[in-house]
Formats: C-alpha cells, sequence, structure tokens
C-alpha cells in the first residue's frame, strides 16, 4: 500500500467488521496522474469507490472485502466518506464513480489507449459508446460487454469476458456491473489480465445513454443526491439507506478515534 499511496497522497483507513480499507486516493488530480503513469508503463490497475453501502456489505460479505483488498486505489464515493473523514482531521475529495468516466476516457485518449465497456445492457453500452465517442475525440472504444443474467465475477462467462478485453487490446476497462460483482470482477482481472486498468463505475454509463436518470446538479451541490434516488426506487434503495445510516455512529467514533491517534 505504501507504493500506491505515494502516487495519490495521504491515506485514511475505514473499518468495517473485519474489514479494513483505505482511501488512498484523496484527491482526483493525484488518481488521474497516477492512472496515467500507470497506462504510459502498460501497467494495469484497479479502481473502487467506496460509499457507505460498500462498508455495510465489506462486513458480511469476505469476497467482496478480499476484492477491495486487490484494488491499487480506492477513492471516497459518498457525502458522508467525505465528512468522515472531515471528522479525522483529513481531507477527501468527492470522487464517483460516474464522474471519473469523462476524465478517465481524456486520459486514455490522450495515450492512445483502447477502452473497453463491460456491463449494463448492450442498449445502454452502444448509447454510452455513441456518446462518448462524440464528447471526446480520438477515444478508441474497442470492446463492449453485456454480460448475461446471472453474470458471476468468478464464472467462465467473466474469464471469457476478460480474454476478450486483452484480444481486443484494451488497456482501460470500465465496469458497470454494479456492487459487489464490478469489484470482484476488477480483482479477477488484476490476476488474469494484469495490463488492464479498470475501474467501477456502478451505474454511470446508463446516465450517460439516458437510460437511468441522474440527479440534477443542484441536488447533488446540496448532498441530497442520496434522497433522489431513494425517491425514484424506494423499493430497492430504502432498505440499502437504511442499513447505511445505522453504521454511521460507529464511523464516526472511528474517525473521532483515528483524530485523537488512537485505535477505536
Amino acid at each position: 500500500m505504501a507504493a500506491i499511496v505515494q502516487e495519490t497522497g495521504e491515506a485514511m483507513e475505514f473499518r468495517s467488521g473485519a474489514a479494513r480499507v483505505r482511501v488512498n486516493a484523496p484527491l482526483r488530480a493525484g488518481l488521474l496522474a497516477a492512472v496515467e503513469a500507470r497506462l504510459a508503463r502498460g501497467e494495469g490497475f484497479a479502481i473502487a469507490t467506496l460509499n457507505l453501502d460498500h462498508l455495510v456489505k465489506l462486513a458480511r460479505d469476505p469476497a467482496f472485502a478480499g476484492a477491495y483488498r486487490a484494488q491499487d486505489f480506492v477513492t471516497a464515493d459518498g457525502r458522508p466518506v467525505v465528512w468522515l473523514a472531515r471528522l479525522a482531521g483529513q481531507r477527501l475529495e468527492l470522487i464517483t464513480g460516474s464522474d471519473l468516466i469523462v476524465p478517465l476516457l481524456h486520459v486514455a485518449a490522450a495515450r492512445q489507449v483502447r477502452v473497453g465497456l463491460l456491463g449494463a445492457t448492450g442498449a445502454t453500452l452502444a448509447g454510452a459508446a455513441e456518446r462518448l465517442r462524440e464528447a471526446i475525440p480520438g477515444l478508441d472504444i474497442a470492446q463492449q460487454i453485456a454480460p448475461p443474467m446471472g453474470f458471476d465475477p468468478d464464472g467462465d462467462d467473466a474469464r471469457a469476458a476478460l480474454a476478450a478485453m486483452q484480444a481486443a487490446g484494451v488497456g482501460l476497462c470500465l465496469l458497470a456491473l454494479g456492487a459487489p460483482k464490478q469489484e470482484r470482477l476488477a480483482a479477477r482481472g488484476r490476476e488474469l489480465a494484469p495490463g488492464i486498468g479498470f475501474a467501477s463505475i456502478g451505474a454511470g454509463l446508463d446516465f450517460i445513454a439516458g437510460s437511468q436518470r441522474r440527479a440534477p446538479a443542484w441536488v447533488r451541490a446540496i448532498a441530497l443526491e442520496w434522497l433522489w434516488r431513494m425517491l425514484s426506487d424506494p423499493r430497492r434503495l430504502l432498505l440499502r439507506y437504511l442499513r447505511a445510516a445505522m453504521i454511521l455512529p460507529g464511523q464516526m467514533r472511528s474517525a473521532l478515534s483515528q483524530r485523537r491517534g488512537t485505535r477505536p
């Protein structure tokens, strides 16, 4: 981890059950510089974006925790993570998977690195690819894979998808599978396709293609994107956000302990 932190800045540790996760990419500029350096050297990487839902899952899912240990860069995805860092006396910039897509692709285009899209549906991938090619000159999207229902990141379909990315000469692969599948596939990709950089981006391609609507900028600016999402899909998200809220007191105690230089 020490060498990774040198690329991006100081790390902050978050704890969830037995899992320990360090947000080691605190600033967007540092992360993009580190990614560009890796792409220039032909080296792979994996980027995960930590939020409260992930912290809930990490405590319950050993496979997810193992996948997080394989990530090279971890950012703060969610204002509660940013606020907890502030409580600990550290600065983390909000860096969501969705907001990383265009900056990462600009770096890839500038370096003439081929890009792969994996996840969502065929229609979403086609729509997102069309819009991204229009917006980013020189962007080379060389492979698009919409996985079948029940896609297993540890199964044969995942192995085949990674092999197809390699065969197409992909250097940067955006994973739009949702947690924990995308992080688990990125971890597997670090083993089977070590020359590819993987970025887990959640619903980012859906937003670009227009198959899902993201909260307006003014809603995000006042830190209410979570409420927008919950009201848009309460049956799926209400319980998720309740579980996330339940771990906040413990996370706050941990942050305060880090600020005092003690262990919770």
